[in-house]
């Protein structure tokens, strides 16, 4: 049977470390508060000469070695918006420099969840037309770059690091199935979370950078964090319930679970309600999180460290501001040329 699935998944990080010791003088926020609450030991920082693009192509580059760049029919970029330049697409940027002459490129964008939308998009896209049987999924991610350390409204960012990531997802794939997705949108978070400044409704000036209007930004901490509260893990819980019973399966099927870097309360909470040990799931405590890249950047490290063997379930799942949640199931299949 010919099966549409990852066969293939590579990353990047940049040499640049920022351990919870140089965090906690930039913050103020305690070395053991930053490992223990935050989840974090240390994370990588891109220097000024790696873009997001440039995370992103030094992630797939690894995955080229293997299959011809020309057999590539669809790049699709699904990394962080924060990219080298506004209102820019860096999807022809990397097909370009990637060698990939033959496929077309574009984005998607839904900031921190589209890792499991890009994986269905992908399947969608090979089940519905026959002519494409390679795409190429990269995500690079300089988060780094938009944080305020002096904003105490932003704590909740200052795990964001950077790096890039990359999955080929093909039709007749050995090493994985792709399976069913379930996704949920609250709108009603739209506003919470934004950099105030740089878009058509605060064009750049000297007063918006002068006011550091130019890092991301929650508008309202305490009004967010009311809403949120409650319907956050049950959020995450009932996308990958959902895409496991589109799939047939329950969560007593899950091997791996593959989220995105959360502080560590909500990811033992996740993996409570779930009935999960952390052994069973992909925590990146010394990556940080790097926007949509996370559960991909998850898969990869599941596959190296051995985590998943033939006929194992594994399941992607991410949330992202505005706020949309997402999961997506993958069938491991480990079958090597």
């Amino acid at each position: 049977m010919s099966y549409i699935g990852v066969e293939a998944t590579s990353t990047y990080f940049p040499r640049n470390i920022e351990t919870a010791a140089i965090l906690s003088v930039k913050t103020g926020i305690p070395e053991h508060i930053i490992i223990e609450k935050f989840g974090l030991y240390e994370k990588h920082v891109a220097d000024d000469t790696m873009q997001a693009s440039d995370l992103a192509v030094a992630a797939a580059r690894p995955i080229l070695e293997k299959i011809d760049p020309l057999t590539i029919d669809v790049v699709i970029y699904f990394g962080s918006p924060h990219k080298d330049y506004n209102v820019w697409s860096c999807a022809p940027k990397i097909q370009y420099e990637l060698g990939a002459k033959n496929a077309y490129a574009f984005e998607i964008m839904n900031v921190s969840s589209c890792f499991p939308i890009a994986l269905k998009v992908a399947k969608d896209m090979l089940k519905s037309d026959e002519s494409i049987e390679n795409i190429l999924l990269v995500g690079g991610c300089k988060e780094s770059q938009i944080i305020d350390y002096h904003n105490p409204r932003s704590r909740f960012m200052f795990n964001f690091a950077d790096g890039g990531t990359a999955a080929l997802v093909k039709r007749g794939a050995r090493m994985s199935r792709i399976l069913e997705s379930s996704f949920i949108t609250d709108g009603s978070f739209h506003h919470d979370v934004l950099i105030p400044a740089g878009g058509s409704k605060h064009f750049a000036s000297i007063e918006t950078v002068e006011k550091r209007q130019h890092y991301i930004d929650v508008v309202d901490p305490a009004s967010m964090k009311e809403r949120l509260d409650p319907v956050s893990v049950p959020n995450f819980e009932k996308v990958i319930r959902q895409a496991l019973q589109k799939s047939g399966l329950s969560p007593q099927d899950i091997k791996v679970l593959l989220p995105l870097h959360t502080k560590r309360s909500m990811f033992k909470e996740l993996l409570s309600s779930l009935n999960l040990i952390e052994d069973q799931a992909i925590y990146l405590d010394h990556y940080g999180h790097m926007s949509a890249l996370d559960p991909c950047i998850g898969l990869h490290f599941a596959s190296e460290q051995g985590k998943l063997q033939s006929g194992d379930i594994a399941v992607a799942v991410s949330a992202g501001t505005g706020y949309t949640w997402a999961a997506t199931v993958i069938e491991w299949k480990g079958e090597k040329e």
